[in-house]
Formats: C-alpha cells, sequence, structure tokens
C-alpha cells in the first residue's frame, strides 16, 4: 500500500497556499506541526484500502487527549465499518457517497447519558443535566475530541471530512447506531486514504485582519477584504471545476433561507425529544 505521509512546507509556502496573496509575513515562529494545521483538507474521495491495525485506538487516544470542561468527557465516537450502516447514514447525509467509500466513518456524539446513568447509579439527581450549557458543553468536547483525531489522522498520511448532515436527521442516526437518550450524533467524519479524485488543493480562508481583532472588535475595513476573497474563492473553484460562486453568495444560499437547513431548524425540539432539556 503506497502511503504518503505529508509533506512539511516552508512557512511561506504555508501562508500562500492558506491565504493567497492575503497571507502574513511568514517571519514568525514554524514547525512542521504548524506545516500540517496548514496543510488540511477536505476529502471528498477514498481509496478502499483497509486502516493498519491499531490506527482506530491511535485516533481516540489523540481525541482524548483533547481539552474536556471540568473532565467531565461528555462524548463519545461510534466507530462504523459496517458497510450497510455506512449507507444507511449516507442516505441521512444527502447520499454522500464518500461515507460509504471510506474504510471508517466516525459519528461524534455529544454524550450526556455516561453521567446521567452515573447519577442513577449513586442515587443522585444532576440538576445540570438539563440545561443548554450542559448540552453546549458536550457538543464543544465532541468537536475538541474530532479536531485531534483529525490532526492525528492527517500526521499518518489520511485524510478526513466533517459530515454535518448527519444533523439532517439525528433520530435516525440514533436508530442505525443505537444511540441512548442523551446521546447526540453532533457530526459524522469519514477517514481514509484519499483517491486520486478526492485528493484537492487547501481551500483559502478569509484573511487574517478579517477574524482577528486587537483589544476590541473592529469590523473597519471588512467589506473589501470580503470583495477580494471571493475573488480568490471564485479561482479556487473555477480550478477545480466546481460551481464557480463567490463566498458572499455562499453564505447568502446557506444562510438566507429557512430551506437550506434541510430539516435542522426543527434541533431544538428533536434535541428535546431526545433527552436534552435546554433550560
Amino acid at each position: 500500500m503506497d502511503v504518503s505521509l505529508p509533506a512539511v512546507l516552508s512557512a511561506a509556502d504555508s501562508l500562500a497556499l492558506r491565504y493567497g496573496p492575503a497571507a502574513p509575513p511568514a517571519g514568525g515562529p514554524w514547525n512542521e506541526h504548524i506545516s500540517l494545521l496548514l496543510s488540511h483538507r477536505s476529502v471528498r474521495g477514498y481509496r478502499p484500502d483497509a486502516l493498519p491495525s491499531g490506527t482506530l485506538e491511535a485516533l481516540v487516544a489523540a481525541a482524548q487527549s483533547a481539552a474536556t470542561s471540568s473532565n467531565l468527557q461528555t462524548w463519545s465516537v461510534i466507530a462504523v465499518t459496517d458497510p450497510a450502516k455506512k449507507a444507511e447514514l449516507a442516505k441521512v447525509a444527502a447520499n454522500q457517497r464518500h461515507i460509504e467509500q471510506c474504510p471508517l466513518f466516525l459519528v461524534w456524539v455529544a454524550d450526556i447519558s455516561r453521567n446521567q446513568r452515573l447519577g442513577a447509579e449513586e442515587g443522585l439527581t444532576l440538576e445540570v443535566i438539563p440545561y443548554q450549557e450542559t448540552f453546549l458543553v458536550a457538543a464543544i468536547d465532541a468537536a475538541l475530541a474530532a479536531q485531534n483525531a483529525t490532526v492525528a489522522a492527517e500526521s499518518l498520511g489520511l485524510s478526513c471530512v466533517y459530515i454535518g448532515a448527519l444533523r439532517n436527521n439525528p433520530r435516525e442516526v440514533a436508530r442505525i447506531v443505537g444511540l441512548p437518550s442523551g446521546a447526540f450524533g453532533v457530526f459524522g467524519m469519514c477517514v481514509g486514504y484519499a483517491s486520486a479524485a478526492g485528493a484537492t488543493e487547501v481551500k483559502p480562508r478569509l484573511p487574517q485582519d478579517v477574524v482577528v481583532h486587537h483589544e476590541t472588535y473592529d469590523a473597519t475595513g471588512e467589506s473589501g477584504h470580503r470583495k477580494a476573497y471571493d475573488a480568490l474563492l471564485q479561482s479556487f473553484s473555477a480550478r477545480h471545476g466546481m460551481a464557480i460562486d463567490t463566498w458572499t453568495r455562499r453564505v447568502i444560499n446557506r444562510m438566507g433561507k429557512i430551506a437550506a437547513l434541510s430539516g435542522r431548524d426543527k434541533l431544538v425540539s428533536t434535541l428535546n425529544a431526545m433527552g436534552f432539556g435546554l433550560k
């Protein structure tokens, strides 16, 4: 099996790929870890190659080494390799074929059920459980863990893509992977070796001047930076044969109409039904 580990690029090259002409100066601290982080890209095409033995355990160890609020560890992950289950999950997620292609699909779970069971075993009512803060903590814990796993996977020459479309039908996801009350699939993640068709460039991000604020929030100049980024993203899309669109238009299309949520506008009632109080 041909496995290529990620190349270690210079600061100048990495920053240019991530930001284009808006790249910040490359004179600051740099190492192979930062190079790896800046080389991240979403991959939507996978080879069928099985992962080496012990890969899942290594990724979970990395995930469990992420920060967790008050050491509550309110997350779990479901490792799915069964083709039939992956096919069911792909249907939930708008029939994204890469879910079926990848050898390992991970469902990252905001999980308060474990701590609920702990309370029950101790004969206690955990009064904080039904509050929004508890769900937020669990969702953040899951996201931090997943990102650690992503970085670990990419350091091994693997590729990943997050699948937020599992939230289109959370109760169906819960049925497929057997989640108890108090457990919610926040997102999925494909893990595997990128196919030739799946390999992509690093996608440009907004300039740092748009997202970094010094001492106080300051949106001065934001419109001009956004227009420059629109042009950069159009060029990226054209190179990859994607629908040529601006970032501005993508935001409007994704956030302008409720229909774009594909059922996620009902998340509050869904979460209530799945055991999250959200007071």
